[in-house]
């Protein structure tokens, strides 16, 4: 089992980015799998979750219609659309499974991506 986070990048407040998470070793749509990030000195956190079902579960309000989650089982891959950026966007985002099927915030997956970075400038 691996994923591959990439897509990451520096963008002016107010832009977009799409970041990608390749799966590979098992079919990612027939689990829960979620997009979490990390910045400077502060905890991991989660951020958005897709279900095996594609119901997507928000972690963080700040994100609520700024960031969208989706997937393309054909291409084992899932997403992250991230529109209007802010500077406090700014982190290492990473995604992570631990095979099972309800989204959960819980940072104790199994499998995690390398990371990606995203910058985010006032």
């Amino acid at each position: 089992v691996q994923l591959q986070a990439f897509g990451g990048g520096l963008v002016q407040a107010g832009g977009s980015l799409r970041l990608s998470c390749a799966a590979s070793g098992f079919t990612l749509h027939y689990y829960a799998i979620s997009w979490f990030r990390q910045a400077p000195g502060k905890e991991r956190e989660g951020v958005l979750c897709i279900s095996n079902s594609g119901a997507g579960t928000y972690f963080q309000d700040s994100v609520k219609g700024r960031f969208t989650i989706s997937r393309d089982n054909a291409q084992n891959t899932m997403y992250l659309q991230m529109n209007s950026l802010r500077p406090e966007d700014t982190a290492v985002y990473y995604c992570a499974t631990d095979l099972g099927f309800r989204c959960t915030a819980s940072t104790a997956k199994e499998y995690w991506g390398q990371g990606t970075q995203v910058t985010v400038s006032s």
